[in-house]
């Protein structure tokens, strides 16, 4: 009984699951590895265990309150609203067409298609689009749960496998350089959704808000986090297998990973085969695109959902049109304006998910201390708040995010 409430619980964690383990995992994660060995390993985990406090704020909200974290912010002040809605419709076209380019890229690589990159994620585009008008919220909660179990069992038997012929290379020599632009630009790059974009708290606050008023019962508050931080953990913990493939497989042979898409994806696909064997090809091959083309679903499903909450908020009288229909009017701006962004830009897949992920870099300490403020409030029940521990630990957090965005901006200002 009690495992079947639990079963029946899941869902918005494994959303984060499925929306997390993607371009942060797949490229930037087999990028750190290919690229500096184990040297980011350590930068990897403490960025997941230093932002995990502001991420299980959204589910505390949802089941404290019974809204999301966007009645939130318009509670706390419309200002903060406006202020949120203005840094989501600046950054959803980076993020989407970071995320359609390297779906493409695998989509190619697998099909043996002859088509640009650009074309592809025109045909990904459309497919994604009729599937959640189709499906909606229930066949995105139902897939992601398989495909995520099929990539996290490949990626672990094949750095098992690799690590059963490593003879040590990979920790000899220093290569990362802190005082080196461009090492410095990649490290933000892979923070940025390391291990997935503070953003996504708010979507996850109202998938598990969507989640609850579908399940016939009151979840309990441990049942709620222990759903959650499987979800994310869990994340942390592929991430750090995907770091340990590149290096592995890749660091040390003088190949960088392509910047390309197709390219990148022959590349990604060939670590398993290389070391696992060449039988896996088509499990590796389709459990490394289906989590690619979750993603972007789950994207492309997440965003729209936000910005119709955050209209809804902000509008006095009631708009003329319904909520379902201002979701699809939103999915097709959004699904737009990342393929224009992709058009005009001609930009390689690295530098479209590099400036995606740079961009969440930077704006993620305002959504963290915005979280923080909203879950210690007085609105919020003394039972649902996060005991002294986590005030501490999120605070930690806080400084580290900040201290190091601090950091980037000093960079780029004054360029050695």
């Amino acid at each position: 009984m009690i495992k079947h409430r639990f079963f029946r619980l899941l869902g918005p964690g494994m959303l984060y699951a499925g929306a997390a383990i993607g371009v942060s995992h797949l490229v930037q994660s087999t990028r750190a590895g290919a690229e500096f060995g184990f040297e980011l390993l350590g930068i990897l985990l403490i960025t997941n265990i230093f932002k995990y406090p502001f991420f299980e704020m959204g589910s505390r909200y949802v089941l404290a309150r019974g809204g999301n974290l966007v009645d939130a912010y318009a509670e706390a002040g419309k200002w903060i609203l406006i202020l949120f809605l203005g840094m989501t419709l600046v950054t959803m076209a980076p993020i989407q067409a970071a995320l359609t380019i390297v779906t493409a890229g695998l989509s190619n690589n697998i099909f043996g298609a002859q088509w640009s990159d650009f074309d592809m994620s025109v045909a990904i585009t459309i497919v994604t689009l009729i599937l959640l008008v189709v499906g909606k919220f229930k066949m995105l909660d139902s897939l992601i749960k398989v495909v995520i179990l099929l990539l996290t069992i490949s990626t672990v038997v094949a750095v098992i496998v690799a690590l059963g012929r490593w003879q040590g290379e990979t920790m000899i020599s220093s290569t990362f350089d802190w005082s080196n632009r461009t090492h410095i630009l990649f490290l933000v790059a892979f923070i940025g959704w390391m291990p997935a974009p503070v953003d996504i708290v708010v979507w996850t606050s109202i998938w598990s808000q969507a989640k609850f008023e579908n399940l016939g019962f009151k979840p309990t508050l441990r049942e709620v986090l222990l759903e959650y931080r499987i979800g994310y953990f869990g994340t942390m913990i592929v991430a750090a297998f995907f770091l340990a493939l590149g290096a592995l497989v890749m660091y040390g042979t003088g190949e960088a990973m392509p910047a390309g898409g197709a390219a990148f994806a022959e590349k990604l696909v060939g670590m398993y085969t290389q070391t696992i064997g060449h039988w896996a090809y088509p499990v590796i091959a389709i459990a490394a695109l289906t989590t690619m083309f979750s993603t972007t679903i789950t994207v492309l499903d997440a965003i729209p959902r936000t910005l119709v909450e955050c209209f809804r908020r902000l509008s006095d009288a009631k708009l003329t049109f319904k909520p379902q229909l201002q979701y699809f009017m939103w999915m097709l701006v959004l699904a737009t304006s990342a393929l224009i962004l992709l058009k005009i830009s001609g930009r390689s897949m690295r530098t479209m998910v590099d400036l995606a992920t740079s961009i969440s870099f930077v704006t993620a300490p305002f959504l963290a201390y915005l979280n923080y403020r909203i879950i210690y409030s007085k609105a919020i029940p003394s039972e649902f708040r996060p005991g002294i521990f986590l005030k501490v630990w999120a605070w930690a957090g806080l400084i580290m995010l900040s201290a190091f965005t601090l950091f980037y901006l000093y960079v780029l200002i004054f360029p050695a």
